[in-house]
């Protein structure tokens, strides 16, 4: 479910890089006609744009807006311009570095892509940094961290609806009984969590909620102080609904004391061409307030602009 509004009639990728060259000529760049091009055009015509104006101008386009953009909306677009694949792989190494680590952003992309994609996710990373997405989450993490992330990211769960109530019921025991025990760690949680897929995973939790009155997430809160169960806690949501995951994150980033950007940024970047509708939904029902009016009472400028584009606001 995409957000973003791509006009009925799309210009051809040429037009567009003429017009891009346009908004960085003369004295100040014109950001409004970048916003105009890019965020209203999905990502195969996005890399089109892309190859197209290396073709033509033999410079990066990526470069070239880097270049002319800066802070937030800089941001926005680059994250916004590259491949979905490529994004993630950015994404995910900048969240192993020392002063941008977040064990949260590699979970999210971990257990939010399909199968497939976060195939290609690694494949990027692999073409982009020369290591594996594996090795370096390995290497950035400890503990149960590690134990956790390492596989899910290596993880390629069957996608289908095909689902076995009698291993839902199995395991969903399994897990109560590990969770009593308060053995958060244990290989078969780390097990059941990596390598199910997510419809088996969701008839599981439902056999976990029915039989032991309780759901799965309120019984991992028995500290809420320890992080490892709070990132347990935030893989089971997005494994299983991913969109109220990202509405409360929205919500956490909008309503901290000076917004967080990067996380609002990343999750419009990121979900704007998959489930974006879906997040607005959870977001208007748990706030009272549509997502576009939060943000626009929140951003401003054209950094603003950019990501009420991306979440479909206003016309083309």
């Amino acid at each position: 479910m995409a957000s973003i509004k791509v006009p009925s009639s799309v210009p051809s990728p040429a037009d567009d890089c003429e017009q891009l060259r346009k908004a960085f000529a003369g004295w100040g760049t014109n950001e409004k006609l970048i916003i105009q091009i890019l965020a209203h055009r999905n990502a195969a015509q996005r890399k089109l744009i892309r190859e197209t104006y290396a073709a033509t101008y033999g410079e990066d386009l990526l470069k070239d807006l880097d270049a002319e953009l800066s802070s937030d909306f800089q941001r926005a677009v680059l994250l916004w311009t590259l491949d979905p694949a490529e994004r993630d792989a950015f994404l995910a190494n900048e969240a192993t570095k020392r002063l941008t680590a977040s064990n949260w952003v590699i979970m999210e992309i971990a257990c939010t892509r399909s199968s497939h994609d976060l195939f290609k996710v690694r494949q990027a990373y692999h073409a982009r940094y020369k290591r594996s997405l594996e090795e370096d989450v390995a290497y950035h993490t400890t503990g149960d961290f590690r134990k956790l992330l390492v596989p899910l990211v290596t993880a390629f769960r069957y996608e289908g609806d095909e689902v076995n109530m009698m291993m839902a019921k199995s395991e969903a025991k399994i897990l109560h009984e590990k969770i009593t025990d308060k053995a958060y760690n244990d290989d078969e949680i780390i097990r059941i969590l990596t390598t199910r897929s997510k419809a088996q995973l969701n008839a599981t939790l439902n056999q976990y909620n029915n039989h032991f009155g309780n759901a799965i997430n309120k019984n991992l809160k028995a500290d809420p102080k320890n992080e490892y169960l709070t990132l347990l806690r935030a893989t089971i949501k997005c494994l299983t609904c991913p969109e109220k995951y990202f509405g409360k994150l929205v919500r956490q980033a909008i309503n901290k004391v000076g917004t967080d950007e990067w996380a609002l940024t990343r999750v419009v970047t990121t979900r704007a061409e998959f489930d974006m509708e879906r997040i607005k939904e959870e977001y208007h029902k748990r706030n009272s307030v549509p997502l576009d009016r939060a943000i626009k009472g929140d951003t401003s400028g054209d950094y603003g602009n950019m990501l009420l584009a991306l979440i479909g606001h206003g016309d083309i």
